[in-house]
């Protein structure tokens, strides 16, 4: 077999289904977010597409923390944490954490991803017979999570409680069950309905596990997630998170009873094996989420900025698919069409937002989403708005009524 022919015959495909991705050659800048150096066109960008949704990536105390701890703890971690990575960093971040969802303990992966794949697959394979009740709209992370563990596997209506019920009631009373959903389902913006998903969960003696990557920081008095917002953290067996979003660094979570996180720290492959977070970050993401557990600043101009962007793109007749969330898909329904408009938003307006195709969401549900940030101004925003207005005419792409 040639591979080279295999792997070129792939990548032709993407390029004719309009699905192949570019990568965005860009050079954030420290205290200019949301702006960006395209090294592809030569010029400075606005980034709408960031998922550092509240801009604490620069923020002068999560960079203090971090250099603090480079000066006294240097790069990396030296290792798994279970041989000799385990700092002083560590300990306190998954304390800041643990207290953020008002739970006995965290763990701390070195991302979302690897949180979730780790988490939900040794959870599923060591309990004999257990079965996995899955959102039909969950993440890709979870999905591997749960394939890998081997368990069986249903798939519930998305965001809909009566179907989990259905599912959970054709089952023995006595087989172990984990039920898996999102708060924040990150392309749509819609968000799952916890405390019905929880009682149905309830009733039928389920655990169950809570991906907010997409809502911590951002929602409830703390920023411990919709969650906390609701009012129902305590109900739920496990809560999954990432620092690499609202929290501006990297790494991902679970928090839950001491008994559930020790279980995970001693038997998940995903934590064993691996090298630990640098304690750098550790120390940027714990100033971070200690900063944001305290200040409402943030969450409150994140707010407004979302609102006065949805508002904006409504009043331009742009098709926005309406949501509660921070979220702000702006949906044109073809791939090729979709990568088009990424491109001239890119070389004629000097802004980036990546275009989201298939596999990320279904075919014809193709779109660009945007994030609005609480760094983007009114000046920003009416570019963009004119920006998406023009283009939309220049592709004769669908507006709304």
């Amino acid at each position: 077999m040639d591979f080279d022919d295999f792997f070129k015959a792939r990548i032709d495909a993407l390029h004719a289904e309009g699905r192949y991705r570019v990568f965005a050659d860009l050079e954030r800048r420290c205290g200019s977010f949301p702006r960006a150096y395209d090294h592809r066109i030569g010029a400075e960008v606005t980034v709408w597409c960031s998922n550092d949704y509240l801009g604490m990536g620069q923020h002068p105390l999560v960079l203090a923390a971090m250099a603090e701890e480079l000066r006294g703890s240097g790069a990396g971690a030296g290792g798994t944490r279970n041989i000799s990575g385990t700092s002083h960093a560590h300990v306190l971040l998954e304390r800041e954490l643990a207290a953020l969802h008002g739970s006995e303990a965290a763990l701390v992966f070195t991302s979302g991803f690897v949180a979730n794949e780790a988490a939900l697959s040794t959870l599923a394979a060591s309990m004999p017979g257990m079965v996995v009740l899955s959102d039909q709209m969950n993440h890709a992370s979870m999905i591997a999570g749960i394939r890998h563990s081997g368990a069986e596997k249903l798939i519930f209506r998305h965001n809909d409680p009566d179907d989990l019920a259905r599912l959970l009631a054709s089952l023995p009373a006595a087989r172990p069950k984990l039920v898996c959903f999102e708060s924040v389902y990150s392309m749509d913006g819609d968000i799952a309905p916890i405390a019905e998903l929880c009682d149905v969960a309830e009733r039928f003696g389920a655990m169950t596990y809570l991906d907010e990557v997409h809502a911590v920081g951002l929602y409830g008095p703390h920023g411990g997630g919709i969650a906390e917002r609701d009012g129902v953290a305590h109900r739920l067996t496990v809560i999954q998170g990432t620092l690499a979003k609202a929290f501006g660094v990297m790494g991902g979570y679970v928090a839950g009873s001491a008994l559930m996180c020790d279980f995970l720290r001693g038997h998940a492959p995903g934590f064993i094996f691996t090298s630990a977070m640098p304690p750098l970050l550790a120390a940027g993401a714990r100033a971070a989420v200690r900063h944001l557990r305290e200040s409402q600043t943030e969450r409150a101009a994140h707010q407004e900025r979302v609102a006065t962007v949805k508002r904006r793109l409504a009043e331009a007749g742009l098709p926005v698919k309406a949501n509660q969330s921070h979220i702000v898909p702006v949906m044109i329904g073809d791939a090729a069409h979709c990568r088009l408009a990424s491109d001239l938003l890119l070389r004629e307006h000097q802004i980036y937002v990546q275009p989201i195709n298939y596999p990320t969401v279904p075919r014809g549900t193709e779109r660009l989403r945007l994030t609005p940030t609480p760094l983007h101004s009114d000046a920003d925003i009416g570019h963009l708005v004119e920006a998406l207005a023009q283009i939309w005419q220049q592709l004769d792409l669908c507006k709304v009524a």
